[in-house]
């Protein structure tokens, strides 16, 4: 009876060891998932802060033209600044003679950015090219270009990780189906006015949810 009792105990305190040991592997196995997704998106905000800052310096060396083919997201956060810095840098540019135009995505919210990038000197229309949705670039001059490319391909997907790439070749090749776009792109004047006659919202409203300043949009009524 002793010895069944010894090792009923002992069967128990071995039991409870190994759901002690079971708790702390959990515990360490969630500890270490949210370490690792921690690392993964510290990396992959660095790499869109490399895309943001290749921009930036890649527009300051340009001579003769900037073209370029973005989501145009409303900017939140950290990409409040990172969006201001562009402005910055389209406002330099274009006061030093250099011929800056964009293409953005016939989407409401994006007439945010085409207001601010127009303001700042650049030459702003809308586009339906599809490749929008899933690559964005920037050709500076004849021979430097910024890719930019989501995590995952998407209407709406941040840009992600970027690219600069030096060859005349690739710049050519981008600047040819920017042009083609361009050439079918609804100019930011007029889309705005689609857009004002399509929703038949007033300036007031517009002005809350585009984040446009209401005297300006009075403009196009």
């Amino acid at each position: 009876m002793n010895l069944e009792l010894t090792l009923l105990i002992l069967e128990s305190v071995l039991l409870a060891f190994t759901v002690v040991l079971l708790l702390f592997s959990i515990r360490e196995g969630r500890s270490r998932e949210k370490l690792i997704r921690g690392v993964d998106k510290a990396a992959k905000t660095f790499t869109r802060l490399e895309y943001f800052l290749a921009v930036v310096d890649s527009m300051s060396d340009a001579k003769v033209e900037i073209a370029g083919l973005i989501t145009g997201r409303p900017p939140s956060g950290s990409d409040i600044k990172r969006s201001r810095d562009i402005i910055d840098a389209i406002e330099k540019m274009s006061k030093s003679q250099v011929r800056i135009r964009y293409l953005l995505p016939q989407f409401h919210d994006r007439l945010h950015i085409g207001y601010l990038y127009s303001k700042a000197g650049a030459q702003i229309r809308f586009s339906t090219c599809p490749i929008l949705h899933d690559l964005r670039y920037m050709t500076v001059d004849e021979g430097v270009t910024i890719i930019g490319i989501p995590e995952s391909v998407g209407q709406k997907e941040a840009t992600k990780k970027g690219y600069k790439i030096a060859s005349e070749g690739l710049n050519s090749i981008l600047k040819e189906h920017f042009e083609s776009c361009w050439a079918a792109a609804v100019p930011f004047e007029e889309y705005l006015k689609e857009v004002i006659s399509q929703t038949k919202a007033t300036a007031r409203h517009l002005s809350k949810e585009l984040n446009i300043d209401e005297a300006e949009l009075e403009r196009f009524y």
